[in-house]
C-alpha cells in the first residue's frame, strides 16, 4: 500500500467529517480510512483536511457568553447616543446598517442593496427586500430617512451629528428607494454608513431600550451597566446567526475578566491586558489570543482652553516628555506600533508615513517647563482602567518628570463613570479612542473646531477649511497630500499625545470558532455575536 489516496471523493471526505461531528475517535476514523485503502500517512492528511472543514463549517445552537471591560449606568441602544464599545456591541446584535466593512477595510452593502452617485453629492440608495424589524414591521425607506435625519436633532444629543451634518436632502423616492443630497460631494459615504452610529431603527422610535432592530438578535434583557441579553432572530433576513442566544456584560477588572474565560464562565474576554496574555497562553490548547491593530489608541489629552495646558510650552514640553518607545515595550508589551501624535494608523491608506513621532527628550522638555512655569508644581493627571493601558503609561511619565523636577499627580480613578466625569473635562486625562475607518471621520469627531470629542479644544480655521476640501475631491493623490498635512497639524498643533496604535487582543475559548479582525475594531469590529459559533 502507498502514500497516495486512491479512488477518493467528496463524497468521501463528507463521511469522515460526518463522522468527525458523531465524536469518532482518531483511531476509529484511521481503521475506517485503512479499510477504504487509504495509507496511514495519507490518512492523517485526509484527516487534517476534514477537521478543518468541521472547524470552518458553523454549528446552530448554544448560549454565547462575552464580557468587555467598560460600562455605566448610560449605557444605550440608541445607535445614535453610542459611545462605548459595549454600545456597539449591542447596536451590532440588535440592528444592522446599511453597509458595513469587512475585514479588508471595503464597503459591502447590508440593508441597502445598492447605493450609487454619478457626483459623490447625490446617492441613490436601494433597500433590499424582505427585510422586516423584530415587532413585524417591514423596513422601508420612511426607515432610513428617519433613521438619518434624527442625527441632525439637536435635542438627540448624536455623537456623530457633525458628520451626519452634511446629509442635507432626504427623499424616499419609493418604499424601497432613498436618495440622499449632501451638502458637498463625498466619495466616502458608503464608508461612512457602515460607522455603528448609523444604524437603522424602525420610524418614529422614541423608546430604544426595546433594541427594536432589523437585527441578528431580539433583544430579551437590557440593563443598563449591568447586562443584555439577545434571543436569535428566527426571522432574520440573513442566514445566521448561529447561536441560540447572546448575553453581554462588562467585567473593568482584566484579571477577572480572564479568569472569567479561564473557569469558563464566558466564552470571550475582550482587550485584554498584556500581562494577562502569558497566563492564557499557559493554558495550553483550550484558549485562544485573537490579535488585531486596527487604530485604536490610548492618548494623552491636555486641554489648551485650562491651566496648564493654555500655556504652549506646557503642551510642547509633554510631547518631549513621553518616551513612545518604551510605552509600546513596557506598558503595551509590545502589542502595538508607536505613534506620532495624530489618529490615522498605519493600517490606513492615508496614513503619513513620513511624520515621524516625537523624540523623546527630557532636556527640551525641562526647557518649555521652564518656559511655561511649571516646575516644582504637582499637575494633576487622571488615569483609569476605562482607558486601555492609560495607568501603565501615566506611570512611565510620570518617572521621566520626576528625574527632571516635574511633579505628575497620577490619580487613579475608577472606571465606572470616567467617560461621563473625567474624559472631556479633566485639564490633563487619558482618552481611548476606537478605530474610524477615514481620516474624514476621526478629523470631525475629533479635531475640527466644532468636533464633538475635541478632547484638547484644539481650533484652527484652516484645519476645518483643509477638511471640507479634502472631502470633496476625487482626486485620491490630492486627498492623500491634503490629510498628511492635516495630520501634521494635528500632531505638532493640538494637545493630543497619541504615542502608539495599540494591537487589540481578544482572549477566547478554543470553542469559539469564525472570529476574525475587523479595521472597526476588536470582537470582530464588535459585530462578533452574529458571526461566531460554538464547537459542540
Amino acid at each position: 500500500m502507498n502514500d497516495k489516496i486512491t479512488n477518493w471523493t467528496r463524497k468521501d471526505d463528507a463521511i469522515v467529517e460526518a463522522a468527525i461531528r458523531r465524536g469518532a475517535t482518531r483511531r476509529e476514523l484511521l481503521q475506517m480510512l485503512l479499510a477504504g485503502g487509504v495509507a496511514m500517512s495519507a490518512g492523517s492528511l485526509v484527516l487534517g483536511r476534514a477537521g478543518n472543514a468541521v472547524a470552518a463549517t458553523p454549528v446552530a445552537g448554544g448560549a454565547l457568553k462575552a464580557a468587555g471591560w467598560s460600562s455605566s449606568t448610560a449605557d444605550t441602544l440608541d445607535p445614535a447616543k453610542a459611545s462605548l464599545s459595549t454600545d456597539y456591541v449591542r447596536c451590532c446584535s440588535f440592528y444592522n446598517r446599511l453597509t458595513f466593512l469587512d475585514k479588508s477595510g471595503t464597503p459591502q452593502m447590508e440593508l441597502a442593496e445598492a447605493i450609487e452617485s454619478k457626483d459623490a453629492k447625490t446617492w441613490t440608495i436601494k433597500l433590499r427586500k424582505g427585510v422586516t424589524f423584530h415587532d413585524g414591521k417591514s423596513l422601508t425607506a420612511e426607515d432610513v430617512i428617519f433613521s438619518l435625519k434624527r442625527h441632525l436633532d439637536p435635542s438627540v444629543g448624536s455623537k456623530v451629528a457633525k458628520i451626519a451634518a452634511q446629509m442635507t436632502g432626504f427623499k424616499a423616492v419609493d418604499k424601497e428607494t432613498v436618495e440622499i443630497t449632501l451638502a458637498n460631494p463625498n466619495a466616502d459615504l458608503p464608508t461612512i454608513l457602515s460607522m455603528h452610529h448609523f444604524m437603522i431603527v424602525a420610524d418614529g422610535t422614541i423608546d430604544f431600550s426595546k433594541g427594536n432592530g432589523t437585527g441578528a438578535f431580539v433583544r430579551e434583557v437590557f440593563e443598563p451597566g449591568v447586562r443584555s441579553v439577545g434571543i436569535k432572530n428566527k426571522n432574520y433576513w440573513k442566514s445566521g446567526p448561529n447561536v441560540d442566544s447572546f448575553e453581554y456584560f462588562a467585567i473593568s477588572d482584566d484579571s477577572s475578566r480572564v479568569n472569567a474565560l479561564l473557569s469558563g464562565d464566558i466564552h470571550l474576554a475582550a482587550t485584554i491586558n498584556p500581562r494577562s496574555m502569558r497566563l492564557v497562553e499557559a493554558q495550553g490548547d483550550g484558549f485562544v489570543l485573537s490579535k488585531s491593530t486596527s487604530g485604536s489608541y490610548t492618548n494623552l489629552n491636555i486641554r489648551m482652553d485650562q491651566e496648564p495646558g493654555s500655556k504652549r510650552d506646557f503642551v510642547e514640553g509633554m510631547k518631549y516628555l513621553v518616551n513612545r518607545e518604551q510605552i509600546v515595550k513596557s506598558a503595551l508589551r509590545g502589542l502595538g506600533e508607536v505613534g506620532n501624535d495624530q489618529p490615522v494608523s498605519p493600517a490606513n491608506f492615508y496614513h503619513n508615513a513620513d511624520l515621524k513621532p516625537r523624540a523623546f527628550d527630557p532636556d527640551k522638555a525641562k526647557f518649555h517647563f521652564e518656559k511655561a512655569g511649571v516646575l516644582g508644581q504637582s499637575i494633576q493627571v487622571i488615569a483609569s482602567e476605562a482607558a486601555t493601558a492609560s495607568i501603565d503609561m501615566a506611570m512611565i511619565i510620570q518617572a521621566s518628570a520626576a528625574e527632571i523636577g516635574l511633579g505628575l499627580d497620577v490619580q487613579r480613578v475608577p472606571s465606572d463613570g470616567y467617560w461621563d466625569n473625567y474624559w472631556l473635562k479633566a485639564p490633563v486625562h487619558f482618552g481611548n479612542i476606537n478605530p474610524r475607518p477615514t481620516p474624514d471621520i476621526l478629523f470631525s469627531l475629533l479635531y475640527t473646531s466644532e468636533a464633538p470629542w475635541n478632547e484638547s479644544q484644539y481650533k484652527s480655521e484652516k484645519f476645518d477649511k483643509m477638511l471640507i476640501e479634502a472631502r470633496g475631491s476625487l482626486d485620491q493623490e490630492k486627498r492623500r497630500a491634503i490629510y498628511n498635512d492635516m495630520q501634521a497639524m494635528v500632531a505638532n498643533e493640538a494637545g493630543t499625545i497619541i504615542p502608539a496604535y495599540i494591537s487589540n487582543v481578544d482572549a477566547t475559548t478554543a470553542k469559539l470558532k469564525g472570529l476574525e479582525p475587523n479595521p472597526l475594531g476588536g470582537q470582530m469590529g464588535y459585530a462578533f455575536a452574529e458571526y461566531v459559533w460554538l464547537e459542540a
